[in-house]
């Protein structure tokens, strides 16, 4: 399972794919809240290179007609976990990824500045998978361990901070079934204000 070495902001058991879309936080910010994505390329395959290749600006145009649309986007997530439940990470969490654009968590603009941002390899209404929650769970678990920021257990859905502008990671996650493993592995969830 996943661990957490808050002196790297790195997951020592991830693959490591260094995203160029990352920048520092501002001064004195701190991860407050971690943020659920879902992703899949093209929308509804799974597998392939193609979320290293959007992460690290290096998606080809003719590989697929959707790419074309998203081959310019700028964009990144700390951590990816697959179908299969492998980890990936592209940022370090020390670091600010560009993983949730326009955002309001609580009040608070710009959730970027903030957050650390977990990409799910699925769609919203495709049930995500097995091997994925454990892994998930084991994350966020490390990550409040790690950053006693995250003690107090915010964790959103890119749907929530973004409404109306996004829906991942959708209906297909489970979050009471994330709670559940949360809590077995020594996390906490909380969804809203505290």
């Amino acid at each position: 399972m996943p661990t957490v070495d808050a002196s790297t902001g790195r997951v020592p058991e991830a693959r490591w794919v260094h995203s160029p879309n990352s920048d520092a936080r501002p001064l004195g910010a701190e991860p407050e809240l971690i943020v659920i994505h879902g992703i899949s390329l093209p929308p509804g395959r799974y597998g392939g290179p193609w979320i290293d290749r959007l992460f690290t600006n290096t998606l080809p145009s003719a590989a697929d007609p959707y790419f074309a649309t998203i081959q310019d986007l700028q964009v990144s997530s700390h951590v990816l976990i697959a179908r299969d439940g492998s980890l990936t990470q592209y940022v370090s969490f020390s670091m600010r990824a560009w993983h949730a654009g326009s955002s309001n968590w609580c009040g608070r603009e710009g959730c970027n500045d903030f957050s650390i941002g977990i990409e799910l390899e699925g769609t919203d209404d495709e049930r995500y998978d097995d091997r994925q929650y454990p892994v998930l769970a084991a994350l966020i678990a490390s990550l409040q361990q790690a950053y006693p920021t995250l003690a107090s257990g915010a964790v959103a859905g890119h749907s929530d901070i973004a409404p109306g502008r996004k829906t991942d990671p959708g209906p297909a996650f489970d979050w009471g079934r994330l709670e559940r493993e949360l809590i077995a592995a020594g996390g906490r969830l909380r969804r809203g204000p505290a």
